[in-house]
């Protein structure tokens, strides 16, 4: 059934176009339905809650169909696989307009959903995290009016040059046009965060919502319906969970270990020396630093989060990182202003916690969960504490006497000092986080009293280690050569962005003569490690003289080549030579006696390195002996 606002508004005001039958309008909006649904999410304001905004994007494309035939606005669809088509045009533009409609209400109407479908019982569903920058983002567009909202979306997402922007805007019933735009040219952000996973409606996250206070509700709603009105006022009111506990969800349990972990004066904290004779050095030796340490009422409010964050906190973790509060009152790390939010990080044992919340209001909480059991003095060397503009701000150990910012690929040039105070740099770039070619990836240099150490930026909480070396072998990217192993391959790190990754260690397993006096080429297994154990993700790669990058030969995930269980590798590539002759080029580790191809390409050698002519195109499978005589395939 089709809602009242469609109905009222299915002819646009603006100058008809083409005739569109509600079947191409229906293809269009089926074809397109990710994109319109990400147009009404980014639209709506945030005061909806992100599981709200998420349910009402869906729901105003829902029912954007016209009721019959339906002249079509005269605005381009602009975008590839869009541009000319009047059914897309029509659907878009009933989406503006409802999107835009719902954005207006004020008072006690903003409250209610657009219609009573879709919905969900028992669960909140919410999109992925997108970082802090897509945060702060969503802050500044929720702080525009809608048509200027409306305006800078369909800039940076449909790609409309202003003229057509207008024309969409009118249509929709938008009086102050040339005011809108110029509200939106303020917005200093640019519009490749539109496309940001944070701002996608339909990948999405589902937690459940408060199940006993819903079975509670359920029991008074069969006893007598006034008592689930007394009920529903009664949690509404301000008391342990609304008013103190900020963004918390309103407390279900009296559990006294669940109370007592939300005791901000029962939080642990090390003293500053205590990593200088303790057994152990890793986040249990931190001491609490920031200038809010003592910010009682910010303490309680991360704890209440943590232990159940309510609809509109954006929650994040690492795969294989559970998600649930603390079982006791777990260890301050960090209280402080950072950039414009203020900033928690806590520790129990097992995971770190990051809480974020907004100077200038109580909307925009964020959680970050990431599992670094087992870090050890290498893997607790830093901690994300903010990103912002592309850049990100570490928190480092106490051990960590100087930081520096690195190019990775530019192994010969010096490394660049950070400033520190209390533990905190200034900004890094953070090339995880950049679109666009990748001509740099910027890594944090640690200097302590064992060494020097490189850790790179991958998204997540917590920073990867990168080493190089034989598997069982590996040391640290301190040294020229190993600076120079890793140069070619800095840009292969974007592909294990937000997978848990703990380390990754390059190893250059061999160099292969290519044929026609081309040179010699290097092979590099790239192998990185997880938090949890398992998942780990295998790269060989493959790099010709004068090349920039090295080319993915093969890839793998979750097995042990490459790895201290088994420190080998074989891997293959079709290479094409200079005067176009195409080559099947093969390399095994130092331990392999000889190596087969079969298949598409029949060739056999003694030794780790195989040549053999082939076609364009061609497949084949590879085998290699080991010198123990066990056989090993290739890598795929």
């Amino acid at each position: 059934m089709q809602s009242q606002d469609a109905a009222q508004s299915a002819a646009p005001p603006s100058p008809a176009g083409p005739v569109v039958d509600v079947e191409q309008a229906e293809a269009a909006l089926v074809e397109h339905y990710p994109r319109l649904v990400r147009l009404a999410y980014l639209m709506l304001p945030s005061g909806l809650g992100r599981s709200g905004r998420v349910l009402t994007a869906h729901s105003l494309v829902q029912r954007a169909l016209p009721r019959n035939r339906t002249p079509a606005p005269l605005i381009p669809a602009q975008q590839a696989g869009r541009d000319g088509d009047p059914g897309y045009a029509l659907v878009r533009l009933q989406v503006v307009r409802t999107a835009l409609r719902r954005a207006g209400r004020t008072g006690w109407r903003a409250a209610l959903p657009p219609l009573p479908l879709p919905r969900v019982w028992g669960l909140k569903l919410f999109p992925r995290s997108g970082g802090a920058d897509a945060l702060a983002l969503d802050q500044r567009l929720d702080a525009l009016s809608g048509p200027a909202r409306a305006a800078h979306v369909l800039r940076g997402l449909e790609r409309l040059p202003d003229g057509e922007v207008r024309k969409v805007l009118a249509a929709a019933g938008v009086t102050g046009v040339d005011a809108a735009l110029d509200e939106a040219d303020r917005l200093p952000d640019p519009y490749r965060l539109l496309g940001s996973p944070g701002f996608d409606p339909c990948s999405l996250q589902a937690r459940p919502t408060d199940l006993l206070r819903r079975r509670r509700r359920l029991k008074a709603a069969l006893v007598a319906g006034a008592a689930l009105a007394v009920c529903g006022t009664l949690l509404g009111l301000p008391g342990d969970g609304w008013g103190p506990d900020g963004a918390a969800a309103p407390p279900y349990a009296r559990n006294p270990a669940a109370q007592a972990a939300l005791d901000p004066g029962k939080l642990s904290r090390v003293s500053p020396a205590a990593w200088k004779t303790s057994a152990r050095t890793d986040f249990s030796v931190w001491p609490a630093r920031g200038g809010l340490t003592g910010d009682r009422a910010l303490l309680r409010r991360a704890l209440a989060v943590w232990a159940r964050p309510g609809g509109g906190v954006q929650v994040s973790a690492t795969p294989g990182t559970p998600s649930g509060g603390p079982a006791g009152p777990p260890q301050l790390l960090y209280a402080g202003t950072v950039d414009t939010a203020r900033v928690v990080v806590l520790y129990d044992g097992l995971r770190l916690a990051r809480y974020a919340e907004p100077e200038d209001g109580a909307r925009g909480v964020v959680l970050d969960f990431a599992r670094v059991d087992d870090a050890g003095r290498a893997g607790s060397g830093a901690v994300v504490l903010s990103r912002a503009d592309g850049n990100v701000r570490y928190l480092l150990a106490p051990w960590v006497r100087a930081a520096g910012g690195r190019d990775l690929r530019r192994p010969g040039a010096a490394a660049t000092d950070l400033a520190l105070a209390d533990g905190v740099t200034s900004p890094l770039a953070s090339s995880a986080l950049r679109p666009g070619p990748c001509t740099a990836w910027y890594v944090l240099q640690l200097t302590d009293g064992t060494g020097t150490r490189l850790v790179t930026d991958l998204g997540e909480l917590v920073p990867a280690r990168l080493t190089a070396g034989r598997p069982g072998r590996t040391h640290e990217v301190s040294g020229a050569g190993a600076l120079r192993t890793w140069a070619p391959y800095a840009c292969s790190l974007s592909t294990v962005r937000a997978a848990g990754v703990r380390s990754v260690n390059a190893w250059a397993f061999a160099e292969q003569p290519l044929p026609d006096a081309s040179g010699e080429a290097a092979w590099v297994c790239t192998r990185a490690e997880t938090w949890r154990g398992g998942g780990a993700r295998v790269l060989a790669q493959f790099h010709t003289p004068g090349g920039r990058f090295g080319a993915v030969a093969a890839k793998a995930e979750d097995v042990p080549e490459c790895g201290e269980r088994a420190p080998r590798v074989l891997a293959g590539v079709l290479w094409k030579s200079a005067a176009g002759d195409w080559y099947l080029l093969a390399a095994g580790s130092r331990d392999t006696v000889s190596v087969r191809a079969s298949g598409g390409v029949e060739g056999t050698a003694r030794g780790p390195l195989l040549t053999v002519r082939a076609e364009e195109g061609a497949r084949a499978d590879l085998r290699g002996t080991l010198e123990n005589g066990r056989s090993v395939d290739g890598l795929r």
